[in-house]
């Protein structure tokens, strides 16, 4: 059972990746942060010290949940991870607002250099280098993964069909080639 003070905490950072998941992360201010959440604004500055530790919390918890995103998607057959990576990232960017918000904020919780999409493309490129160096994938294949990951995150921003499971398959489907072991691609 929740305690009423897990319950506001919950409520903040929900309100909060709310806020900057479906507008601007300068929307994320205190008073539609309370205001949102249901609390006061005694209750915010009881829990966190400011406003940038509350989205840094969020960008906290989107991290978290990238990471086992990744880690799912690159268990099991290398010719597989894109497509398992791209329909699980649609997915989490689809349905789980933190993730969406998450993207969108540096590691203080502003909005500058080194976002959580920016280290989560670095760690995709990481992996799929990986594959390269153990199954011989065209020295290209990092880069085009990253390229794709890169236009389905921010087209889903402005149409989230992009993040739709059917769009996401067909377009791995297109990359699958590029990582099936060798003499098992189409000729």
């Amino acid at each position: 059972m929740q305690t009423r003070a897990e319950r506001t905490r919950e409520a903040l950072v929900r309100a909060t990746a709310e806020l900057i998941a479906d507008g601007r992360p300068s929307e994320a201010g205190l008073v539609n942060i309370c205001r949102r959440a249901g609390v006061s604004r005694g209750a915010l500055y009881h829990h966190y010290s400011s406003i940038g530790e509350l989205t840094a919390t969020v960008r906290e918890q989107a991290r978290r949940r990238l990471v086992h995103v990744v880690d799912e998607a690159f268990e099991g057959t290398a010719a597989d991870a894109p497509e398992r990576f791209f329909v699980a990232l649609g997915e989490a960017l689809r349905s789980e607002t933190v993730v969406r918000a998450g993207m969108r904020i540096a590691a203080d919780g502003s909005t500058g250099q080194l976002r959580l999409r920016d280290e989560l493309l670095a760690s995709v490129r990481e992996r799929v280098a990986g594959v390269h160096e153990d199954t011989g994938l065209p020295a290209g294949a990092a880069d085009l993964v990253l390229a794709v990951a890169t236009g389905i995150e921010a087209l889903g921003h402005t149409d989230p069909r992009w993040w739709e499971r059917e769009t996401l398959e067909r377009l791995s489907g297109l990359l699958r080639p590029l990582f099936a072991p060798a003499g098992q691609g189409p000729d």
